[in-house]
C-alpha cells in the first residue's frame, strides 16, 4: 500500500501543474518587431512563441550598441500566457541599434534561442556579440546528451532483468551475476539522473559545467518541468532499491536448497507499476509531450521505452545466463522452457516497439519526404534499417530456442537407461582395446566387435550446440539492440520533422512586412525541381535577418550540404554582399545581413545539392527605405 501511494504522489508531482503541451516552440512575433525603427524608446519588449515556454532570470536580454544590458529585471510572463516572455527596460536609452537576444525552454524540455534587432531613432552599429551555435553544441550540451544515453541504457537493464525474473525464470535471480546486472542499471539510472539533475541548469541557460553547483540554480531547476520530472525519478528509484532488496531476500535459497519458482502476482505488479512510472519521467518531458495528440502519444511512448527496456535488458540477462555454462559445474544451469518463456516476451516486445514506433514516426515526420529531407526523417530511417537488422537476427535466435526446447522435451520423455554393469572380457591378441571409460558396448562398436554402429550425436552433445548457436544470435541481437539504443537517444534530441516544418510557416507569418521570395531550382534528377525560399525581415535598409528553406518538387523540406547567398545593388555598383548563411539544422539562417540603400537588389542563390553537384539561380527583391 505504501508503494502505491508513493507512485500515486510521483504522478500528481507530474501531472499536478501541467497544461497544454506543444512541439518545440518558435518565435511568432515581438514588440518592437524585429528591425523596427522607433522614434522614441520603448517601455517593454515583448516576445510571443507559437508555443508554451520557460525561461531563467537570464533568458531575455536586451544589450545596447555599446554591448549593455538595458533590462534590469529578468522576464515574466504577459498576463499568465505562458507562450509570452516580456522585460521591462530601464529609463531613457540613447539613440541606435539594440539587440535582443533570447533562450527558452519549449515544452518538450529542449533549449531554442534567437536574435534580432530594433533600433531607437537610427540604426547604427552595434558592439553586441550574440551566440548562434545550436544549444546542444556547448560542453554542458554534449555531456548532458552522455548522461541522457546511460539513463536509458540503465533503464533498459533494470527494466529487462527484472522482467526477466519476475517472468521468465524466478531462479534467475539467485544467481550473483544477475543480481549484479540490476545493481548495475540501478546505479546506472540514478547516477545519470543525479548528474542531469545538476546539469539542467547550465543546459537550459547555456552556463558553463562549473556552474552546475549553484543553489540558486539548483532551486530554479527542481521547481521546473523537467527538472521536477528528474526529482519524480530519483524518488522512484529509491522505492525501487527497497524492493529490489526485499526481492532478493525473497529469492534466497530455501531450506531444501531451491530457490522460489513463482513470485506471486502481486510483486509482478508492483515491478510493472513502478517501471510504468519511470517510464513516464521520460514522456512527460520529451517529444511526447509536445506537438500533436498530445493525450495519445504520452501511453505511447511509455508503452515505447518499456517494450524497449525488457527487450534489450532482457536479452543482456539471457546471453549472461547463457554464458554462465561456461563458468563451471557451480554454474545453475537455465532450463529450455525459461528460455523459451523470454522467446515470447521478446517476441511481444518489438511487436509493441514497432507498432509505437510506427505511430510515433507518422506523428513527429509528418509526411514521406520529410523522411528523407530532414535530419530527423534521415535519422529514423538509419534506426528503422538497424530494427529490420535486429528483427533478421531474432528470427535465426527463436529458430535455436525452439529446437533446444524441443531436444529438451525430447530429452524429458526419454527413460534413462542403467549404466551397464562393467565386467572383464576375454580378448583375442591384437584385438581393439576398449579405452579408459569405455563402456562394453562402444568396444564392441569398433572395428572387428560385434555390435552395431550408432554414428548419431548424444542428445546432451546436441543441446549443447543449440544453445552455443543461441548465444551467438543473442550476442548478435543484443550489440544491435544497443545500437538502435543509441540513435533513439540522438532522435530524441532531434527537432522532429513536422515541427521544423511548423517553425519554418511561423517565421514566415512572423511580420507581414517581411519579404518572401521563392526561386526554383533543378535538383540534379530527372524531374525533380526544388524551391528555395528566402523570408528577410524586415526588408528594409539596415540590419536584416534572413531565413532559408529548400523545399522538394511535393513541397517537403530537403537538406543540403550547402546554401550561398549573395546580394548585389546593380544600379549603385554595391556588391555583391555576402549573406554567410549558417545551416540551422533544418535552414539555413543570418541575423546580421546589413543592406545599406534602398532599391532593387539582385540575389544570387547557390545549392550544392550533392558533393559535387551545385546549381546557381537569381531573382530580385526590393528593399525599402527605413520610415522616419
Amino acid at each position: 500500500m505504501t508503494v502505491l501511494v508513493l507512485v500515486a504522489a510521483v504522478f500528481a508531482l507530474l501531472f499536478g501543474g501541467a497544461g497544454a503541451a506543444f512541439a518545440h516552440a518558435g518565435l511568432s512575433g515581438s514588440d518592437p518587431a524585429d528591425g523596427a525603427v522607433l522614434k522614441t524608446e520603448p517601455r517593454y519588449v515583448t516576445l510571443t512563441f507559437t508555443e508554451s515556454v520557460s525561461f531563467s532570470d537570464d533568458s531575455l536580454r536586451v544589450l545596447s550598441p555599446e554591448n549593455e544590458r538595458v533590462n534590469p529585471r529578468p522576464a515574466q510572463h504577459v498576463d499568465g500566457k505562458e507562450n509570452t516572455a516580456r522585460v521591462e527596460l530601464s529609463g531613457t536609452l540613447p539613440e541606435g541599434t539594440y539587440t535582443v537576444a533570447w533562450r527558452v525552454v519549449s515544452a518538450d524540455g529542449h533549449p531554442i534561442s534567437g536574435a534580432f534587432v530594433f533600433s531607437i531613432g537610427q540604426p547604427s552599429q552595434t558592439a553586441a556579440v550574440v551566440a548562434t551555435g545550436s544549444p546542444d553544441d556547448t560542453a554542458v550540451g554534449r555531456l548532458y546528451g552522455v548522461f541522457r544515453y546511460v539513463a536509458y541504457s540503465g533503464l533498459a537493464l533494470l527494466v529487462g532483468a527484472a522482467a526477466f525474473v519476475l517472468v521468465c525464470w524466478p531462479a534467475a535471480g539467485a544467481t550473483r551475476p544477475v543480481r549484479r546486472l540490476l545493481a548495475l542499471g540501478w546505479v546506472a539510472l540514478t547516477a545519470s539522473t543525479v548528474a542531469m539533475v545538476l546539469l539542467r541548469g547550465p543546459y537550459e541557460s547555456a552556463g558553463q559545467v562549473t556552474s552546475a553547483f549553484d543553489l540558486a540554480q539548483l532551486g530554479r531547476t527542481v521547481t521546473g518541468r523537467p527538472g521536477g520530472a528528474l526529482i519524480a525519478r530519483l524518488v522512484l528509484l529509491a522505492v525501487a532499491a527497497v524492493l529490489l532488496r526485499r526481492l532478493a531476500r525473497r529469492l534466497e535459497c530455501t531450506e531444501d536448497g531451491s530457490p522460489p519458482q513463482d513470485l506471486g502476482a502481486r510483486v509482478r505488479q508492483v515491478g510493472v507499476l513502478l517501471a510504468v512510472a519511470l517510464a513516464v519521467t521520460w514522456a512527460f518531458v520529451e517529444h511526447a509531450a509536445a506537438g500533436i495528440q498530445v493525450a495519445l502519444a504520452m501511453p505511447v511512448a511509455v508503452l515505447h521505452l518499456l517494450a524497449m527496456g525488457v527487450w534489450l535488458g532482457g536479452l543482456i540477462t539471457l546471453l549472461l545466463l547463457l554464458l554462465l555454462r561456461r563458468r563451471g559445474p557451480d554454474s545453475r544451469a537455465m532450463p529450455a522452457s525459461a528460455i523459451a518463456r523470454f522467446s515470447g516476451l521478446a517476441f511481444r516486445a518489438v511487436a509493441v516497439l514497432v507498432g509505437t514506433g510506427v505511430y510515433q514516426s507518422w506523428r513527429q515526420v509528418g509526411s514521406w519526404e520529410a523522411l528523407s529531407t530532414t535530419s530527423y526523417g534521415r535519422t529514423l530511417i538509419v534506426k528503422v534499417a538497424v530494427v529490420v537488422l535486429v528483427l533478421w537476427v531474432a528470427s535465426f535466435s527463436r529458430r535455436w530456442t525452439a529446437r533446444l526446447v524441443d531436444e529438451a522435451s525430447s530429452a524429458a520423455q526419454t527413460p534413462e537407461v542403467p549404466e551397464p554393469e562393467r565386467v572383464r572380457v576375454a580378448q583375442t591378441v591384437g584385438a581393439p582395446v576398449a579405452s579408459a571409460g569405455q563402456d562394453l558396448d562402444a568396444a564392441s562398436d569398433a572395428p572387428g566387435g560385434d555390435g552395431p554402429s550408432d554414428e548419431s550425436e548424444p542428445p546432451v552433445l546436441e543441446a549443447e550446440r543449440y544453445r552455443r548457436s543461441l548465444r551467438r544470435m543473442v550476442t548478435a541481437e543484443a550489440v544491435l539492440g544497443v545500437v538502435v539504443l543509441l540513435i533513439t537517444t540522438v532522435l530524441t534530441g532531434t527537432q522532429p520533422s513536422r515541427a521544423a516544418g511548423e517553425r519554418v510557416a511561423a517565421a514566415s507569418a512572423e511580420d507581414p512586412g517581411v519579404k518572401v521570395i521563392t526561386v526554383p531550382f533543378d535538383m540534379g534528377t530527372a524531374d525533380h525541381q526544388g524551391t528555395v525560399q528566402i523570408t528577410m525581415a524586415p526588408g528594409r535598409v539596415g540590419e536584416n535577418t534572413v531565413e532559408a528553406v529548400v523545399f522538394t518538387g511535393d513541397g517537403g523540406l530537403a537538406s543540403v550540404p550547402e546554401l550561398r547567398l549573395t546580394l548585389t545593388q546593380e544600379e549603385l555598383g554595391i556588391g555583391p554582399l555576402d549573406a554567410k548563411l549558417k545551416n540551422q539544422k533544418g535552414y539555413w539562417a543570418a541575423y546580421d545581413l546589413r543592406l545599406p540603400m534602398p532599391g532593387e537588389w539582385t540575389l544570387n542563390i547557390t545549392v550544392r545539392t550533392t558533393d559535387i553537384d551545385q546549381v546557381t539561380v537569381r531573382d530580385t527583391v526590393r528593399i525599402t527605405s527605413v520610415p522616419r
